[in-house]
């Protein structure tokens, strides 16, 4: 949850670090390809001037919202439809501005644990998932180009567009999300979400009117997510030419223009190096994913590589922010190419169970064993590999009738499928993310919507510690130190801000090194009790912060020290917002050392650092789960 008090933001504050195959869609019809407008210049506006956020919705804290599968756009009679859209009037609110920068609780929102959902067919439409939205669509009746150009005009499908994201999901859902565990959400994009600028010359160009509010409203989901300490990691879905020549990209035809193509990468690059301009600063994103589920050819690496380097050259915090990319489905490949590098590049793998005639040769109970055999032999292969930096960000509870059909109770055999896969995806990996959160009819489909599988195939609450934020912290002995020498002992976790509200920072206090944590402000000064002890009596929870002039004069001793003590604190420090767990273990170490530099840590002792801080971010989650559960 967010913090409503103004002690602890500040002290977080004052960080010196800134910072299967596919999911099911009709066939891919053939047709003819659009014409290619002249490239014309990108110039987006930009969100941070100024602007109020969009209306909130509410709703019960702690239930899911209500079904969406009441919604229809059109005007419905027993012949069929007669697309006469409904009236939608859509207040002109402006830009809406994101929240000052906190860089404190950007550290905890991208290396923590995930637990996540995505927010498929808000952004990027998919019929199977949407059908009402394709009703009067033209063409094919399959991508988001046909909801565009159909409806009978511009203005209609931008009504029909608008109202859907407006209502599809509100802060009802992220206040729901937030109450059951979840921490960070995946929002799939599209290029032309970007607005009618980023529309030029594309399929896109002709109906570059209907996106002239899109934007906004995506700024406005960030930024809802942000009042209910929720993390995005905004996804391009669809590129420019399109990736993968999946309907979920875009368009109908089936053809993948992007490789291979200048004119489209570099669209393409234009539209990554402003996502980076826009989200690098803005707390609550935890990164950006560069594609989504592209053709694994043979420049793909090159083309992340490229990607990366373009986005990191926006400057700044964009040095250290994460980049995450899917890996084509070739998980050994791609952890190679993440093991080679040392910034924050994050694999995504996605993994399904129901598109092939070898998914449904196999039992529900086989898929299990799968999962717990050698699906999670590879993926703790590739996560040891490449420092953890690696998530499941497309799993689902979906199997096929046939699976489902030899098994003498279906409904438990999916629940030990669900089940297993979130464990697995939990121990193995850095995070994981359900598609989807929800879709139309979404209570007769528990395989792929959230809202339904929840209690159902999936347990009840997701929080790292198996309890959610307590009301006050300092009711955990094992963070009630923390608290008092933070200086914010009425901090709760458990407010919910209305949406929309900030914090306000307090004057700075001294700081203290805590790896990555340097400069975290607090009132006093911290001593270590466990520096001058045998290493084999390191378990004293109770001991105080060392002050790292304090450390021992021996290299190897002092590295050892200095990164029990930081694993040790950070277990603590991520508890404190919202019961988090750190995740992305590998890179946080990595970049604790960098900021530490030879003078704390010298050349050659990192080893010993390494080990101790797993040491004692072992013993530091622990002692906490010991007192919350």
């Amino acid at each position: 949850m967010i913090s409503t008090t103004g002690n602890f933001s500040a002290l977080l504050q004052a960080l010196s670090l800134a910072q299967g195959s596919f999911k099911p869609s009709p066939a891919i019809v053939q047709g003819p390809s659009a014409p290619i407008p002249a490239i014309s210049k990108i110039v987006a506006p930009s969100v941070n001037d100024s602007g109020n956020h969009l209306p909130a919705y509410g709703a019960t804290y702690g239930a899911p919202p209500t079904d969406y599968s009441s919604f229809h756009p059109v005007a419905l009679n027993q012949q069929g439809p007669d697309c006469s859209v409904q009236p939608y009037q859509t207040p002109d609110l402006g830009m809406p501005a994101f929240a000052p920068y906190d860089p404190a609780k950007a550290v905890v929102f991208r290396y923590r644990q995930q637990q996540s959902v995505n927010l498929g067919s808000w952004f990027v439409h998919e019929q199977w998932m949407t059908p009402s939205l394709f009703t009067c669509a033209s063409g094919t009746r399959a991508s988001e180009a046909d909801i565009a150009y159909g409806w009978g005009s511009h203005d209609n499908a931008r009504a029909v567009l608008e109202r859907h994201w407006d209502t599809f999901i509100t802060a009802a859902d992220f206040q729901y999300l937030a109450s059951i565990g979840i921490n960070t959400v995946r929002l799939p994009i599209g290029y032309w979400n970007l607005g009618p600028d980023f529309c030029q010359g594309t399929v896109f160009e002709s109906v570059a009117s209907v996106y002239q509010n899109s934007w906004g409203r995506v700024v406005h989901a960030i930024n809802t997510a942000a009042d209910y300490g929720i993390g995005v990691l905004v996804d391009l879905h669809g590129a420019p030419g399109s990736q993968n020549g999946q309907q979920h990209s875009g368009i109908s035809d089936g053809g993948v223009g992007l490789f291979g193509n200048d004119y489209y990468e570099g669209k393409t690059m234009a539209v990554l190096t402003y996502l980076m301009q826009e989200l690098v600063n803005v707390t609550n994103v935890v990164g950006i994913q560069v594609l989504n589920e592209p053709q694994n050819v043979d420049e793909l690496p090159d083309f992340y590589a490229r990607a990366i380097t373009a986005m990191r050259q926006v400057g700044g915090n964009a040095a250290s922010f994460p980049l995450y990319f899917h890996d084509g489905f070739d998980l050994k490949r791609f952890s190679d190419f993440v093991a080679n590098r040392k910034d924050f590049v994050v694999q995504d793998h996605h993994s399904y169970f129901v598109f092939t005639a070898s998914d449904a040769s196999e039992s529900a109970t086989d898929h299990v064993g799968d999962v717990h055999g050698s699906i999670a032999h590879d993926l703790a292969s590739a996560s040891e590999r490449q420092r953890r930096n690696l998530v499941v960000d497309e799993f689902s509870c979906a199997l096929t009738d046939q699976s489902l059909s030899r098994e003498s109770d279906p409904d438990g055999a999916r629940w030990a499928f669900c089940e297993g896969q979130v464990d697995i995806y939990q121990n193995e990996t850095a995070g994981w993310s359900f598609w989807s959160y929800d879709k139309e009819d979404c209570y007769d489909d528990p395989g792929w919507c959230f809202k339904a599988a929840v209690g159902k195939s999936l347990p009840n609450t997701f929080f790292s510690y198996g309890k959610g934020p307590l009301g006050d912290p300092s009711r955990i002995p094992a963070l009630a130190d923390m608290i008092a020498e933070m200086g914010s002992p009425s901090y709760n976790m458990s407010d919910i801000p209305s949406p929309g509200t900030t914090t306000s920072p307090s004057p700075s206090e001294p700081s203290v090194d805590v790896g990555i944590f340097q400069g975290i402000q607090r009132r006093s000064r911290f001593r270590s009790d466990h520096r001058s002890r045998p290493l084999h009596t390191r378990r004293s929870h109770g001991r105080k912060r060392e002050d790292a002039s304090q450390l021992p004069a021996e290299p190897d001793q002092r590295a050892i020290a200095k990164g029990y003590s930081d694993g040790f604190l950070t277990a603590k420090i991520f508890a404190l917002y919202g019961m988090s767990k750190l995740g992305f273990t590998g890179q946080y170490i990595s970049d604790s050392l960098a900021k530490l530099g030879g003078n704390v840590i010298e050349p050659g002792m990192e080893q010993y650092y390494e080990q101790w801080f797993m040491e004692g971010l072992s013993d530091g989650e622990a002692l906490i789960s010991s007192n919350v559960n």
